[in-house]
């Protein structure tokens, strides 16, 4: 019997299962006269003996996975490629010594039209099993792209593009050669997929070496989810095996996801796959630029913003698909409100924020540089660096008029190369007094009132300094450090006699930052920039930069090594309201970052705690949500699982946020 799938194997096809430098080693055994004695048996099992009395076999009916082999390697061996190459060479000599008119069987090698939509559903279910294809219809039921590449002669492999993975079909009619780069745990769901795309590509005709299609989706009711469904599908993949366990390919699928989606005009939710694609690549590269509730929070804003825009909610809002990608400014001028410096110990970045006061927006101008080895490169040895032709000392607090500056739609604001002699930098003078309403803050409770109103921050427009504010203070009450925190604390009050509090951590990279800041408070200041935000019951402002008597202070920026000593504050008040919902967040943040799929009865009783802590601080809802989402870890329904951590972690922000 000839094994006509092992005739398919070209040493490409080979080296995908394998990899290349096996099949060039099993090429130079056999080639130097190592290769095996073969023996082939009716029903098709091929078995090879090594003069080095390894034995190797390839049983019939099944593909390369299921080889084995005496030797001590595990997987895939030189061995059993050589087997398959021996094979080869031995058919391809009996063919050329056969009689020219003897029938026989076609070699499979020959055959290059063919296409997997021709397995159908029993064939697959056979192979990789029925809950490869239960995944893969709720996929087909949302609907999905793909990209199908039909065989040809200078191509002979079918494979389909999808938007997580390449499935390729390295043998015509077999699946135990199909070559994914999808994880292990969707590989069956990516093939049946695949095969699917071909299968809707025939039905319709589509009979090119190149196509592209939509698959399945309620056609009748159009896509209620502004095209999230795929996305949010990838992004629960993620979720499902967490960062500990996802490997490089589902970060590159994340990479061509945003990119995808914001080729549409998605931006909001673009921008969140693309930050969670970094925040996989840092925690494989063990950077410190990786957070796991940082991650976990990326993955809640995809569900909240898919969730948001299937119930209809504004697209443009929650979508960004009225936002230009880049939008040209032509002769404008702009407020720089202070500088912050973070960054990595291989990568120091700066973040100049500028207020569009035509526009009553914020647009910020990112600057980074890589540490050289063995140098700290903190915010004071930045001060000195140009950018736009000026000392970023000078820059951070000045006023900008440039004719070629461009903004992108999370108002990131770009100078165009080479035309910098556009662009002036002059003294602030008193120009954060003449800001527009939107960005001068002179009534605290009007603003915290202004921040209540809106939507919750998963589903705003995802820009860059949404809310830096310009506050202006009437009154410096109370300074203080605290040192387990390494956090400086000012209440500051309104000429209404509002407070709010200014609150600013250490960073290694601006060690001086605190020291500047507790004299600038000093210094009878008169407006303190920064984001502002709702936290313990009030307005809170992290300082970018402070007008004083004396002028304006950019603490990132001040010269010094940290080392005055600091007063210590009031007590603050208890919190334990605060307390019990940063407990529920920290425990689903970590089962996200080891992956639902990984969840260890310790995590789950753990989850299952924090939900009656919720309960007991009188939570009802969050608390709900919370015990369901331990009741269905470890479930034989990942898709209900990753549904119900989506749900806990999104009311869990959200009630962190609006408390």
């Amino acid at each position: 019997m000839t094994r006509a799938d092992l005739l398919a194997l070209t040493p490409d096809s080979l080296a995908a299962l394998a990899n290349r430098g096996l099949v060039k080693r099993a090429a130079k055994d056999l080639d130097a006269g190592n290769g095996p004695e073969l023996t082939v048996s009716p029903d098709g099992g091929v078995e090879g003996r090594y003069p080095d009395g390894t034995t190797a076999a390839l049983p019939a009916g099944a593909g390369l996975e299921a080889a084995t082999c005496t030797c001590a390697a595990t997987g895939t061996c030189r061995h059993q490629i050589c087997l398959v190459l021996a094979y080869q060479r031995d058919a391809a000599a009996g063919a050329a010594d056969a009689p020219e008119e003897e029938p026989g069987e076609p070699a499979a090698a020959e055959v290059a039209d063919w296409s997997p939509g021709t397995l159908d559903d029993d064939a697959l279910a056979a192979v990789l099993g029925r809950r490869a294809l239960t995944a893969a219809r709720r996929a087909r039921r949302a609907g999905y792209a793909a990209a199908i590449h039909r065989p040809t002669p200078d191509d002979p492999v079918a494979r389909v593009e999808l938007q997580t993975c390449t499935v390729r079909f390295l043998v015509p009619g077999e699946l135990g050669y199909v070559h994914t780069d999808a994880v292990a745990s969707v590989r069956g769901e990516m093939t049946v997929l695949a095969a699917w795309a071909f299968r809707a590509a025939d039905e319709q005709g589509l009979t090119g070496a190149d196509v592209r299609l939509d698959v399945g989706g309620d056609a009748k009711g159009g896509d209620r989810s502004g095209g999230l469904d795929a996305a949010a599908r990838l992004v629960d993949q993620v979720l499902l095996e967490g960062a500990v366990h996802a490997g490089p390919v589902l970060a590159t699928a994340l990479r061509r996801t945003a990119a995808e989606l914001a080729a549409r005009n998605l931006h909001w939710p673009a921008g969140a796959v693309d930050d969670l694609a970094g925040q996989l690549a840092a925690y494989h590269e063990r950077d410190a630029a990786h957070d796991p509730a940082r991650f976990a929070a990326l993955i809640a804003e995809v569900h909240a913003r898919h969730r948001a825009s299937a119930a209809g909610g504004t697209r443009s809002q929650v979508l960004g698909t009225d936002e230009s990608a880049e939008t040209p400014l032509r002769r404008v001028r702009l407020t720089a409100l202070g500088c912050r410096v973070g960054g990595t110990g291989l990568v120091r970045t700066a973040d100049l924020f500028l207020a569009h006061a035509g526009t009553g927006v914020v647009l910020v101008l990112k600057r980074r540089w890589n540490v050289p080895e063995g140098e700290a490169l903190t915010g004071a040895d930045l001060a000195g660096r140009r950018i736009l032709g000026s000392p970023l000392r000078a820059l951070a607090a000045a006023n900008v008029v440039s004719e070629s500056a461009s903004r992108s739609a999370g108002r990131v604001v770009r100078v165009a190369a080479g035309r910098i002699a556009k662009t002036t930098v002059t003294p602030l003078g008193n120009a954060w007094e003449g800001l527009p309403a939107g960005l001068l803050v002179r009534d605290l409770k009007a603003e915290e009132r202004a921040l209540d109103a809106l939507p919750p921050r998963l589903v705003r427009p995802r820009v860059e300094a949404e809310f830096v504010r310009a506050v202006e203070i009437a009154e410096v009450r109370d300074v203080g450090y605290h040192p387990g925190a390494q956090r400086l604390e000012a209440v500051v009050a309104d000429a209404a006699g509002a407070t709010a509090v200014v609150s600013a951590e250490h960073g290694p990279y601006r060690p001086a930052a605190l020291d500047a800041l507790a004299a600038a408070l000093a210094d009878a200041p008169r407006i303190v920039t920064g984001a502002v935000r709702r936290d313990r019951g009030g307005l809170v402002v992290d300082p970018f930069a402070v007008l004083t008597a004396s002028g304006p202070v950019v603490p990132d920026l001040a010269p010094g090594d940290g080392a005055a000593v600091l007063d210590g504050p009031s007590p603050a008040p208890p919190d334990p309201l605060g307390d019990v919902v940063r407990a529920a967040l920290d425990v689903c943040a970590e089962a996200a970052h080891r992956g639902l799929l990984h969840a260890t009865p310790g995590l789950r009783d753990r989850l299952a705690r924090a939900g009656e802590d919720l309960r007991r601080t009188g939570l009802r809802a969050a608390a709900g949500a919370l015990a369901d989402l331990a009741g269905t870890v470890g479930s034989d329904d990942p898709d209900r699982t990753a549904a119900a951590w989506a749900t806990a972690h999104i009311r869990l922000l959200t009630t962190a946020e609006l408390r």
